[in-house]
């Protein structure tokens, strides 16, 4: 019985690990891609190929323009930022210019 305690601890911190790397895939917006014909993943293509760099922000929202649902992504390329928008439901390209002094 001694034995089996030692292994509760370590267990549980590789529970609580797993249970935190499944929220890191979480994005603002995620309750809405029911909605979106276009994954996050397609999404992301479609916006690095318009504007190549690094994603530092994603989110889906419901926003005018399009179809109405789009993601929108921040990619920084050297010192730029760059506001992407996605058709979520049609993977059209919404919008791809430099973000503004007062970032959402």
């Amino acid at each position: 019985m001694k034995a089996s305690k030692r292994y509760v601890l370590p267990c549980l911190g590789l529970v609580l690990m797993a249970a935190s790397a499944v929220n890191a895939f979480a994005y603002p917006g995620k309750e809405l891609a029911g909605k979106a014909k276009i994954s996050l993943d397609q999404a992301r293509v479609i916006a690095l190929k318009a504007q190549p760099g690094k994603i530092t922000a994603e989110e889906l929202e419901q926003e005018k323009g399009g179809s109405g649902l789009r993601y929108s992504f921040d990619i920084r390329h050297g010192k730029v930022t760059q506001e992407v928008g996605v058709d979520a439901r049609t993977g059209k390209l919404l919008e791809n210019a430099a973000e503004g002094p007062n970032p959402d």
